[in-house]
C-alpha cells in the first residue's frame, strides 16, 4: 500500500497513525514557567519512537552492507539435486546479499582485520535459500560449543572495554585446530579490498539430493569474484579506517549506483558419500578443506548485484539469513557446526528482529507461505485457516514428495571430543609454504604487531603452536618477539594438554 504521508498529493506531517500534526517544533507545556503536559500524544510517540530506533545490533556481522540482484544458472546440474531453482540453465532468481566484518560494532571500521561474512539469500519459487557463509574457505573452530568463547576473545574485554590481545592469542594458541584460518586472517586476505573484490564460500559442507530419491551426494560452495581478488596491506586498511571507515560501505554503494554491477561466479565441489569417507581430510569439519586438485570446481551460475536498497535500516539491518533455511533439494550434513547454526541462527533473529522477522519485505519469500504459526510481535500472518495441524478444514498439509533421503546414523550420545593432531597442521602448513616471499612478510608483520601485545607465557605458547605449522614460520614469528627458540622447540614437542600446563599465567 502506497504511504501517503509522503505522497506527491500529501504533503501534511502526521502521527503514525495517520492523524495530522499542527505543530512540530513547540511541546504542550504551561506558559512562562513550563511544565509539559502528559497528553501530548505526538511528543511522547516521537520521544518513544526515539528510544526504540535502534533493534539489537547483531552480536556479530554487526557492520555491513548489502544489494539486491539475481542469479542466473549457467550449468545443468539436475542430475544431483532437485532444487527448483537450480533446474535449468539460464533460469533467474532473485537474491539479496549482505557483506560484513565479524567482530566490529556497527560503528566500526570496515576495513579492518577480521574475515567476512557473505550471505545471500535466493527468493526461490519454492521458498527462500540462504546460502550463509564468509570470505575464506575455513573457520576458527568446529564445534559450535565453543562459539561463544571465540566471539569473547575477539570482542571487548569486560573490565576494561578495550580490545585484548590476550585474550585474542590465548584462545588460539589453546585451540590449535584454529591455524589454517588464523594464517588466512593474519595474512592480507584478513583485510580484502572492499567487498566487491573478495570470494565467498559456503564454508560447511551441505547434501544436495532428488526429492523422493534415496541417493544423495555432498557438496562444497564457492563463490569467486569476477571482478578480481584484491586485498589491503596493513597500512592500507589502518589509513582507510582513519580516513573513510565506510570504505568497503561506499565502493559497494558508489559501484552499483554508476551500473557497475559486480558479480561472483557460483562454484561448487561434489563427493558421493563413499569418496567422503575415503577422503584423507573430515569433509564435515570446517576447520579443512576439500583441494580442488582433488575435487574440481563445477561451475553453477553467476550473481549479480544490481539493485541498491531503498532504506538501509528496513532491508539491511532487518535482513535475517540462516543456514537452515534450506529448500528441497538441499539439506545439511554431518557438520557439528553446522548443526548447531542451522538453530541457533532463527533464535538470533527471533531476539534482534522479532518472532515475524520472516514477513519483512527484505526476508519475506516471493513463494506463498502457508505455516501455523500465528501472533506474536508484529504478526502481519493473514491466513484464514486455524492455526494448528491437524484440522478439518482444508489447511496446509505436509507433502511427502519432499522428503530428503535418510541418513545412516549409529551409536551412542556423548560428548565426543575432536582432539588436536598432526592431520590438523598439514593444510595450514601448506598454505603458508604455496605463500609468496612478500605474503610471507606481510604476514609476520601484522602477527608480530598483534602478538606483542600478548602476554610472555601466551607469545610462547603461539609461537610453538606456529612451530608446528611450519618450523621456518615459528622461528621467525619467535625471533622477531626476542623469544628463545630452544624453549618454543620444547613447548612445541610437548602434548597440548602439557603445552597449556607449562604456559599458564603465574
Amino acid at each position: 500500500m502506497q504511504n501517503k504521508i509522503f505522497s506527491e498529493n500529501n504533503k501534511t506531517l502526521t502521527t503514525a497513525s495517520g492523524n495530522p500534526v499542527d505543530d512540530d517544533n513547540n511541546s504542550l507545556t504551561t506558559p512562562n514557567v513550563t511544565e509539559t503536559a502528559l497528553k501530548d500524544i505526538h511528543l511522547l510517540e516521537k520521544l518513544s519512537h526515539f528510544n526504540r530506533e535502534r533493534i539489537p545490533e547483531r552480536v556479530v556481522h554487526a557492520k555491513g552492507a548489502g544489494a539486491y540482484g539475481k542469479f542466473v544458472v549457467t550449468n545443468n546440474l539436475t542430475a544431483y539435486t532437485s532444487a527448483d531453482f537450480l533446474n535449468a540453465v539460464g533460469k533467474e532468481t532473485p537474491v539479496f546479499a549482505r557483506f560484513s566484518t565479524v567482530g566490529g560494532e556497527k560503528g566500526s571500521a570496515d576495513t579492518a582485520r577480521d574475515p567476512r561474512g557473505f550471505a545471500v539469500k535466493f527468493y526461490t519459487d519454492e521458498g527462500n535459500y540462504d546460502l550463509v557463509g564468509n570470505n575464506t574457505s575455513v573457520f576458527f573452530i568446529r564445534d559450535a560449543i565453543k562459539f561463544p568463547d571465540f566471539i569473547h576473545t575477539q570482542k571487548r574485554n569486560p573490565i576494561t572495554n578495550l580490545p585484548d590481545p590476550n585474550a585474542f592469542w590465548d584462545f588460539f594458541s589453546l585451540t590449535p585446530e584454529s591455524m589454517n584460518q588464523v594464517l588466512r586472517l593474519m595474512g592480507d586476505t584478513g583485510t580484502p579490498d572492499g567487498f566487491r573484490h573478495m570470494d565467498g564460500f559456503g564454508n560447511h559442507t551441505f547434501m544436495w539430493y532428488k526429492a523422493g530419491q534415496k541417493d544423495y551426494v555432498w557438496v562444497k560452495y564457492h563463490w569467486k569474484t569476477v571482478q578480481g581478488l584484491k586485498n589491503l596491506t596493513a597500512k592500507e586498511a589502518e589509513y582507510l579506517a582513519g580516513s573513510n571507515p565506510n570504505y568497503s560501505t561506499q565502493d559497494l554503494y558508489d559501484s552499483i549506483s554508476k551500473g557497475n554491477f559486480p558479480s561472483w561466479d557460483l562454484f561448487v565441489q561434489i563427493l558421493t558419500p563413499e569418496q567422503a569417507a575415503n577422503y584423507k581430510y573430515n569433509i564435515f569439519e570446517v576447520t579443512k578443506i576439500i583441494y580442488e586438485e582433488d575435487y574440481p570446481l563445477i561451475p553453477v551460475g553467476r550473481m549479480t548485484l544490481n539493485k541498491l536498497p531503498e532504506n538501509f535500516f528496513n532491508e539491511v539491518e532487518q535482513a535475517t539469513f540462516c543456514p537452515g533455511n534450506f529448500v528441497s533439494g538441499i539439506g545439511p550434513s554431518p557438520d557439528k557446526m553446522l548443526n548447531a547454526r542451522a538453530v541457533t541462527y532463527f533464535d538470533a533473529h527471533r531476539h534482534r528482529v522479532g518472532p515475524n522477522a520472516s514477513f519483512l519485505p527484505v526476508n519475506a519469500p516471493k513463494s506463498a507461505v502457508n505455516t501455523y504459526q500465528r501472533d506474536g510481535f508484529m504478526s502481519t500472518n493473514p491466513s484464514s485457516f486455524p492455526n494448528y495441524f491437524p484440522n478439518s478444514f482444508q489447511g496446509p498439509k505436509p507433502n511427502l514428495k519432499f522428503t530428503p533421503p535418510p541418513v545412516f546414523v549409529e551409536g551412542d550420545v556423548a560428548r565426543y571430543p575432536m582432539p588436536v593432531t598432526e592431520i590438523d597442521f598439514e593444510q595450514p602448513r601448506r598454505y603458508y609454504e604455496e605463500m609468496t616471499t612478500e605474503e610471507k612478510e606481510h604476514l609476520y608483520s601484522n602477527i608480530v604487531s598483534s602478538l606483542k601485545n600478548a602476554n610472555k607465557n601466551i607469545q610462547y605458547r603461539q609461537c610453538a603452536v606456529f612451530y608446528l605449522t611450519s618450523v621456518d614460520l615459528g622461528k621467525e614469528i619467535s625471533n622477531m618477539l626476542g623469544l628463545s627458540i630452544d624453549s618454543v622447540k620444547y613447548l612445541a614437542s610437548l602434548s597440548q594438554e602439557e603445552r597449556a600446563e607449562k604456559t599458564q599465567s603465574v
